[in-house]
């Protein structure tokens, strides 16, 4: 997988696109069209889940400069996926960008 593949996961109708990505997380983010922001989802490779990040009210992930900064922030323990909103990991499958 890389930025700008989409991916898919077994309870979602619409798929994500892979808007930062790591050794061990992936930041993923769908048009939310009726509130004109984006929704997002990280997933942990290592432990097979995704949710949301734990921060109470979030940074956002509107841009790429703020997924990065997720990324970052979970990739050195500053934040980590929420234990309340953490679901198993399910793919449906990935479109690869060319």
């Amino acid at each position: 997988m890389k930025k700008g593949d989409r991916i898919h996961f077994e309870e979602e109708s619409r798929p994500y696109v892979i808007r930062s990505i790591g050794e061990r997380y992936v930041v993923c983010t769908k048009p939310f069209n009726l509130r004109h922001t984006v929704l997002y989802t990280v997933v942990d490779m290592k432990e097979n889940v995704r949710g949301t990040e734990d921060l109470v009210f979030g940074l956002g992930a509107e841009t790429d400069k703020q997924c990065e900064e997720m990324l970052y922030r979970l990739e050195h323990d500053v934040t980590e996926i929420s234990h309340r909103n953490r679901i198993p990991l399910l793919i449906k499958y990935v479109y690869l960008n060319p």
